[in-house]
């Protein structure tokens, strides 16, 4: 498939090997980490959590191995999609439903982070919000705590539409950052943490554990960015897969080491009341606010850090399924000048702009929703893995991994579990009704664009013809 827009321009290579371990990474990490934590604690507790992220990691690391492979074999804007095609040529609607699920997850974290930034200035500067608009499941939304989360999806917008590597330069050393603040927490839970906190380990037992599990697809999707910039990576394509299994091991070892400098840093009680758990537990560990507000700004770091790399991500998958007339034809094209998809970057820059205005409410409804269209791209793409496997054993595979065919068969196996974990009548069943109508609206629109799409296909073909 060809990379040239309508003005023939095409991508550069650009994205240098510590880039890529870095986009990914902090595509992972991002925010979650700061707000969330106190849930998973106070659901789960540090043991549950642990397990949770141990369950749920393994589903990452086969899925990432079956990525891996193809990423680095098939080196093409379009991730995913570009296996799915692959391995079934003819059912162009299964590669179009594994990219529209994929940016789903996508656009889901795009919007979590955007409601998530006038939640963490809030903390650090809190201000009486002027400009009462409307209240959403319980939440007041006023004009000035929105038009905060706006401003950033104007900032994120305008870096990456100026050009690849100004975003991957603030990406890498904000991704550093957070790292680095994180460890902070940690030395401080090992050095003076309470171990009595960590009682009880298992918080509600199954159920709070199911609670926690699903989420890590959410949490995790990340390092699927990196099929998606693959033919911009300049470097072999072998180490592309080793980048995207690692990312993925530092992003679980990262998450569980951060619940438990929070587990021995606060209370159970303290855990209920908290707003920001991490925030709280590196105040407490360290006897400062300061350190509660540096924590804070290390979330900042991984709101765009988060956000960033799935604006570039996003905007990629739009690209590679205008250029084979999935969607309209108005997102191929790439920018003369900046070699950016100026008009995918602008469009998921919409969304992010009026996100806040459906509230803080919205934090978990974009995280359940979304994740379930993340494990359905990814169970497609596992299929595809296998179906490749036996249809071209003799593609070059730079990163080939071994007992590919276990590998497989366990990405599907433990794709079709985070499924079912989403679906009525599960502990962790999403909420009905808006998480539901969340999921059904964005399939609604994808629909209506797959048949758009096959309708201007079949008037060139009728052209041709003629």
């Amino acid at each position: 498939m060809s990379k040239k827009n309508t003005g023939g321009n095409t991508f550069t290579k650009s994205i240098s090997m510590t880039d890529v371990l870095f986009l990914s990474m902090g595509a992972m990490l991002g925010w979650a980490w700061v707000v969330m934590s106190g849930v998973w604690i106070s659901n789960a507790g540090f043991l549950g959590t642990a397990i949770a992220f141990g369950l749920g990691g393994s589903l990452v690391i086969f899925i990432g191995l079956t990525y891996a492979e193809l990423a680095a074999a098939i080196p093409e804007a379009g991730g995913g999609m570009v296996f799915v095609l692959r391995a079934f040529p003819r059912h162009r609607n299964l590669g179009y439903l594994a990219a529209w699920s994929v940016l789903f997850g996508y656009v889901s974290v795009i919007t979590f982070e955007a409601v998530a930034l006038p939640t963490v200035i809030d903390y650090i500067i809190p201000v009486t919000h002027q400009g009462y608009m409307w209240s959403l499941d319980g939440f007041e939304i006023y004009f000035t705590w929105a038009l905060i989360g706006s401003i950033g999806s104007l900032l994120l917008t305008s870096l990456n539409y100026f050009g690849i590597k100004p975003a991957t330069i603030a990406q890498n050393i904000l991704t550093a950052a957070v790292v680095l603040i994180g460890l902070v927490l940690v030395c401080g839970g090992i050095g003076n943490g309470n171990t009595e906190y960590l009682q009880p380990l298992f918080g509600e037992g199954i159920s709070g554990i199911m609670t926690v599990l699903i989420m890590i697809p959410f949490l995790f999707v990340g390092f699927d960015v990196i099929p998606q910039i693959a033919s911009e990576v300049k470097a072999p394509p072998k180490f592309i897969g080793k980048i995207l299994i690692i990312s993925i091991i530092v992003a679980i070892i990262f998450y569980i080491l951060i619940a438990f400098g929070v587990a021995v840093g606060l209370t159970p009680a303290e855990l209920t009341t908290s707003s920001l758990a991490t925030a709280d537990a590196m105040g407490n560990l360290f006897n400062s606010q300061a350190f509660a507000n540096i924590i804070v700004i290390a979330g900042v770091a991984g709101i765009i850090t988060s956000w960033n790399a799935f604006i570039i991500g996003g905007s990629r998958i739009l690209y590679a399924m205008a250029v084979r007339d999935m969607i309209p034809r108005w997102f191929a094209y790439i920018h003369p000048r900046f070699k950016t998809p100026t008009h995918g970057i602008v469009f998921l820059g919409l969304l992010g702009f009026f996100a806040p205005l459906l509230g803080h409410s919205a934090l978990n409804w974009f995280v359940n929703a979304g994740g379930i269209g993340i494990v359905l791209g990814y169970l497609i793409v596992s299929i595809s893995f296998l179906t490749l496997r036996k249809l071209e054993p003799e593609l070059e595979r730079p990163y080939k991994i071994q007992y590919g065919k276990t590998a497989g068969i366990l990405a599907i196996l433990l794709s079709i579990l985070f499924i079912s974990f989403y679906m009525p009548g599960m502990p962790s069943s999403l909420v009905w009704p808006i998480e539901w109508l969340i999921v059904g609206g964005w399939y609604m629109i994808g629909m209506i664009l797959y048949f758009l799409g096959k309708s201007r296909i079949s008037k060139k073909e009728d052209k041709k013809a003629g």
